[in-house]
C-alpha cells in the first residue's frame, strides 16, 4: 500500500515495501533521510525517473523522441484498434476518440458542436484541450492490457495518427517533443478551457474571485416541482447485458432494469438471488443468460458479433463438443487462442463455468 506524504518543503513521498520514494520538488533533499529514521531509504535517481512521468501541459516532462503518422498506423491497428476501431470511431468498448469536429473548429480553437445540443456525443477529440493529456494517458495506461508497454517514439507515432485520424495533422506530420507546439495549435478544442471560475488556484482575480455556478436562491414559489431523474436512450439499453443484474450485493445503489423498456414497471425490489446450482444438462437458456450477466461475461463478449473478445457464437463453433476445455479456460484465462488481448483468470465457481461451457459446447443457442 502506498502512502503519499506532504511536507514544507513540498516533498512527495512513497513509502511501499520498506523503500520510501521521493521526488524532490524544491530545497534540499538530504534532509528528508531522517523523517522515519529506520524505515526504508532514499530512491535512487533511476528509481525516481521511472515514476516521474508525467508531461505538463507546457511539454515539461516529455521526453526525446519522434513518430509518424504512417507509423503511428502500424502501431494503432496492432494495439488500439481492437477497443478503439479502426478509426476511432468505436462506441462499443469504450467512448468514441473521433468524431465531432470540423475544420473551422481548428483556427477558432473551439469546438462548435459541445454547444449543439442536437450531437448526440462528446468524442475525445472533441473535448481534450491539450495534447499533452492525450499523450501522457497513452504513455501511462495504453494498451489496457500492457499499459506502459509503448515505447516513447511508439506514443508519439500513435498520437500523431489520432490526431491526423481527426484531420488536424496532416499524412506527413512527424511528431516530436520539437513539433508538440504545433500539434497543440491545431488542437481543435485547445481554447475550450478558462480560468474564469472559483475553482482556479491562481490570484489573477485579486480577491474578487467568485463561484464555480453563478445562479440565484430558489426556495418557494416555484411555478413547478422540480423532477431528477436518469434515462439511459433506447439504443445504449441492456448493450452489455441487465444492468440490474450486475450489482454488488452490498450498497444502496441499484441499476436499472434495462432488459424492458424506459419506464416499464418491474417487479424486482431487491438484488436477484444467486442461480442455484444445477448440473450442465439442466442449464436452460434462460438460466445461462443469468449466467452470463452475474458474472459480466457480458462486458468483452457478445452473441454474435466481437467485442474485446470473440462472439459466443465463434466460440460454440472452433470448439463444438469441448465442454471440459471451455470450462477450464473460462477460470483460468488465457491469450493467443483469439489473438493478443488476453483473457484474465476469472472468479467464477465451477459450476457456473461449467453450464456456461455446456451450453458453448452445445452450439450457444439463444
Amino acid at each position: 500500500m502506498f502512502r503519499f506524504l506532504e511536507t514544507p518543503r513540498r516533498v512527495k513521498s512513497l513509502v511501499a515495501g520498506g523503500l520510501v520514494l521521493s521526488v524532490f520538488v524544491s530545497g534540499a533533499a538530504l534532509a528528508q533521510a531522517n523523517v522515519y529514521p529506520g524505515v526504508g531509504r532514499l530512491a535512487t535517481p533511476s528509481e525516481v525517473a521511472a515514476w516521474d512521468i508525467d508531461v505538463r501541459p507546457d511539454f515539461k516532462g516529455l521526453p526525446k523522441g519522434s513518430g509518424s503518422v504512417a507509423q503511428g498506423q502500424d502501431v494503432w491497428e496492432a494495439k488500439c484498434a481492437s477497443c478503439h476501431g479502426v478509426f476511432g470511431e468505436s462506441n462499443e468498448v469504450f467512448s468514441p476518440l473521433v468524431g465531432g469536429t470540423s475544420a473551422k473548429d481548428i483556427p477558432s480553437g473551439r469546438v462548435a458542436r459541445l454547444t449543439d445540443p442536437t450531437f448526440p456525443g462528446r468524442t475525445t477529440l472533441m473535448k481534450v484541450s491539450s495534447v499533452s493529456t492525450l499523450w501522457d494517458y497513452i504513455n501511462r495506461a495504453m494498451p489496457w492490457n500492457q499499459p506502459k508497454s509503448l515505447t516513447a517514439d511508439e506514443v508519439y507515432a500513435v498520437t500523431a495518427f489520432l490526431l491526423n485520424l481527426g484531420e488536424v495533422l496532416p499524412d506527413d506530420f512527424v511528431l516530436s517533443d520539437k513539433t508538440m507546439a504545433t500539434a497543440q495549435s491545431r488542437l481543435p478544442n485547445r481554447n475550450g478551457v478558462s480560468t474564469q471560475h472559483g475553482l482556479w488556484p491562481g490570484d489573477e482575480f485579486k480577491g474578487k474571485r467568485k463561484p464555480d455556478v453563478q445562479g440565484s436562491n430558489c426556495m418557494r414559489n416555484c411555478p413547478v416541482e422540480a423532477q431528477v431523474a436518469s434515462f439511459l436512450p433506447d439504443f445504449a439499453r441492456n448493450a452489455h447485458g441487465n444492468l440490474y443484474l450486475q450489482n454488488r450485493y452490498v450498497g444502496q445503489q441499484l441499476g436499472a432494469d434495462t432488459s424492458k423498456p424506459e419506464g416499464a414497471s418491474s417487479s424486482q425490489r431487491a438484488l436477484p438471488a444467486a442461480v442455484p446450482a444445477a448440473t450442465p444438462s439442466a442449464a436452460t437458456n434462460s438460466g445461462v443468460d443469468a449466467l452470463l450477466q452475474k458474472n459480466n461475461c457480458v462486458a468483452c463478449h457478445a452473441a454474435d458479433r466481437k467485442l474485446v473478445g470473440p462472439s459466443w457464437k465463434d466460440v460454440a463453433q472452433k470448439h463444438a463438443g469441448k465442454g471440459d476445455y471451455l470450462t477450464g479456460k473460462i477460470r483460468t484465462g488465457g491469450s493467443g487462442v483469439w489473438g493478443a488481448i488476453p483473457m484474465p483468470a476469472q472468479n467464477i465457481s465451477e459450476n457456473d463455468a461449467k453450464q456456461i461451457a455446456s451450453w458453448l459446447a452445445a452450439g450457444a443457442a439463444k
